[in-house]
């Protein structure tokens, strides 16, 4: 063994997405980062299509300019063979999402290596080639990694801190037995490259389609380069065994003539390169941050991709990461508080993806057969986890933009969907109640004099918040809808804990106004009355009588 040593402040495990942007962030904070990767990019990877949520990042690491000019496709939105309706829907994202009305469906050899270049730009210390084999524990910290390098020496590694991005293959999740599989999501994938593929007519020819069928569903992604991916899911074991028996690509042609639609697209179209088998699924790591270490992305958690939630939670998790690990480092006193923070932020958002797969899968009503009655939810609501932040989430329709088709197009459970219904009457009764009271009382006479209560589990907390880059302590608001805080001014949360139902709306202005300066006095007033607004509007608080 080569006893060279080397060096830096963070050790990165992979080069994807995950990985790259967990470099960037950090190298920008003015750390040493040396990144281990296993492969030389450009590299095979499937996961083409994007999510409008992940462009303000891409945003913020500076390389959507590039992404923007790479060539890749406008993704607009999704067409989809799904639900009650045997024919094909679409829904877009300009519906839901106003600031970024498309995403991409990109080609991930060149996407990923314009994250990774951009890490290099950095200053990040790239080593393609470097296959990281093992991770060094002292006392039960991560320590150092051991790697491979081209030339097949192996090498030791030191650092800080390690963060695991190595995707699936979960170095850290496997060796310290971190994963919890899903049984819900059983499933494989199969999936290749077509030329000559015929895409839908305009104006979704730029859509990812997605057919259900039988046995399982049909995804289709057109790309820039001519090349449509088309991949199938299917049950794992039924998969499996089909695999076996007939290969792959006989597999994956046997299955094309049950799908309607796919087989038309497909008709004249040739299969160009792979199948490919993805047999691992559905997981996530109930711990995602150890002494020393931190995982990112497929690393700590996979969802059924039929949201295309991967790079999303990839590059999400990295930006958490990067900041957490600067936390770490600088304020030590901070690492335990902002480590539950970014195991609660990154689980919320891993829970929210799973729980619409979830309701999605149970929702589709276009097959009758083993696939689709082994997944659905059978009345058992309550599994959508947790229920009742899910079902706000839902109502509230957040930019993402599946919820609405998962309830305009599917079948949803019906006490689901009762309780989206309910939610979103009871929040338009608010407002149009708030409107017409300020109306009656332009004043605020009788707003004055009535008395605010906190909603059950209502509550400002002191918390770990992420600002410029890392962890710092800031207000987070505790609701129904956010049970794990929602990042607030010290103005909400002093708000909030002055509210205790005894006191008047009056008195608690009054007591907030007796802290500031007489000119300051005019611009805080009506900042508290806009806050109580939104909070009793959303439900946070209810209004009493005197």
């Amino acid at each position: 063994m080569n006893h060279e040593v080397l060096k830096a402040d963070v050790i990165i495990i992979g080069g994807g997405p995950g990985g790259s942007t967990t470099a960037t962030m950090l190298a920008r904070k003015g750390w040493q980062v040396l990144l281990f990767e296993r492969e030389h990019f450009p590299r095979e990877h499937v996961g083409e299509s994007l999510l409008p949520a992940t462009l303000p990042v891409l945003d913020e690491l500076g390389v959507l300019p590039a992404v923007q000019a790479a060539g890749f496709l406008p993704k607009q939105g999704a067409t989809m063979v799904w639900g009650k309706n045997p024919t094909p829907w679409s829904w877009y994202f300009r519906e839901t999402n106003q600031r970024y009305p498309h995403a991409y469906q990109v080609w991930r050899p060149d996407f990923d290596q314009l994250l990774l270049d951009n890490s290099r730009s950095h200053g990040v210390d790239v080593r393609e080639g470097h296959q990281v084999v093992d991770v060094r524990f002292e006392h039960e910290r991560a320590t150092g990694v051991r790697c491979t390098a081209p030339d097949g020496i192996t090498r030791e590694a030191e650092a800080r801190w390690i963060v695991d991005a190595s995707g699936q293959g979960a170095l850290l999740g496997r060796k310290l037995s971190l994963r919890r599989w899903d049984p819900f999501f059983q499933n494989l994938a199969v999936y290749g490259y077509f030329t000559g593929a015929k895409r839908l007519p305009k104006p979704d020819d730029s859509n990812i389609f997605i057919e259900s069928y039988e046995d399982g569903w049909f995804w289709h992604i057109p790309l820039h380069t001519g090349w449509m991916s088309v991949g199938i899911v299917v049950d794992s074991q039924v998969g499996q065994a089909g695999i076996s028996q007939f290969g792959p690509e006989q597999f994956l042609r046997d299955q094309i003539p049950k799908a309607p639609y796919t087989a038309s697209m497909l008709e004249q179209a040739a299969l160009v390169s792979g199948p490919f088998v993805v047999k691992d699924w559905s997981y996530v790591s109930d711990q995602v941050v150890g002494d020393g270490y931190i995982l990112v992305g497929d690393a700590a958690c996979f969802v059924d991709p039929l949201f295309s939630s991967g790079v999303h939670l990839a590059c999400m998790s990295g930006v958490l990461a990067a900041a957490y690990v600067t936390t770490a480092l600088k304020e030590p006193s901070l690492q335990h508080a902002a480590g539950q923070v970014y195991k609660e932020l990154y689980h919320k958002e891993y829970e929210h993806f799973h729980a619409m797969a979830q309701l999605f899968y149970s929702s589709n009503r276009t097959a009758e057969s083993y696939f689709w009655t082994a997944r659905q939810l059978l009345g058992q609501e309550d599994i959508l986890s947790p229920r009742h932040a899910f079902i706000h989430a839902v109502a509230g329709q957040p930019p993402r933009g599946y919820e609405r088709a998962v309830l305009e197009q599917g079948e949803a459970p019906a006490q689901f969907q009762q309780s989206v219904a309910q939610v979103e009457t009871d929040r338009a009764a608010r407002r149009q109640q708030w409107l017409a009271e300020r109306q009656a009382d332009p004043s605020h006479q009788v707003l004055l004099q009535s008395v605010p209560h906190r909603s059950e589990g209502v509550e400002a907390q002191r918390k770990p918040v992420i600002a410029d880059g890392e962890f710092v302590w800031g207000y987070v608001l505790i609701t129904l809808g956010y049970p794990e805080g929602l990042p607030c001014s010290r103005l909400v949360a002093q708000l909030v804990s002055l509210i205790d139902g005894q006191r008047s709306v009056d008195a608690v202005l009054q007591t907030m106004l007796d802290a500031v300066d007489a000119q300051q006095r005019q611009q805080l007033a009506a900042s508290v009355l806009k806050t109580l607004e939104l909070l009793y509007i959303d439900g946070t608080i209810r209004l009493a009588s005197p």
